[in-house]
């Protein structure tokens, strides 16, 4: 069995840019792998070599349809998270899972609170990524961790904190 990556190892993406209005393939993946890299390094968790995840980026319409096949939530939302099971207690990979992005939702909720659309999509893209690192947000304690490391990944970026604590 190999060792465990360390965490400056990037997990390869497949990107699909399957419906809505979303930037080219290529301005994406430059966002994904920024988004990526600050939050391996803020979280440093053991992935397994040559992990890898997929990317959807789609439409609300998608989006609702998978929330209610697997959520039971008939319901739009912004970013869905599906984990992959561990291969290896402790270890995540090698795959990941999948995260799936809503462009009319994320475009809107940027609009709605006045933030630069990269910027509130850096924020989900991060999100997604650290449910599939096992990070979860169903109870307070949880919430609280989950939180935390997001605000101190985007501060890294320069992105404000998306929780209202005024710190990077």
């Amino acid at each position: 069995m190999k060792p465990a990556a360390d965490s400056a190892s990037l997990p390869t993406v497949d990107l699909l840019v399957e419906a809505g209005a979303w930037a080219t393939e290529p301005a994406l993946r430059r966002l994904v792998e920024r988004a990526m890299a600050a939050a391996m390094a803020a979280a440093r968790p053991l992935v397994a070599p040559d992990s890898e995840l997929s990317l959807v980026f789609t439409d609300d319409a998608h989006v609702r349809r998978l929330n209610r096949q697997y959520r039971g939530k008939d319901s739009r939302t912004n970013v869905l998270s599906f984990p992959a099971p561990a291969a290896r207690p402790g270890v995540v990979g090698p795959l990941l899972g999948d995260v799936v992005l809503a462009h009319e939702t994320v475009a809107r909720e940027a609009d709605e609170q006045g933030l630069a659309f990269d910027a509130h999509l850096t924020h989900l893209i991060i999100h997604g990524f650290l449910h599939l690192l096992g990070y979860d947000h169903e109870e307070e304690g949880e919430a609280a961790v989950m939180e935390g490391m997001e605000t101190r990944v985007l501060g890294h970026l320069g992105i404000a904190d998306p929780y209202g604590g005024g710190g990077k």
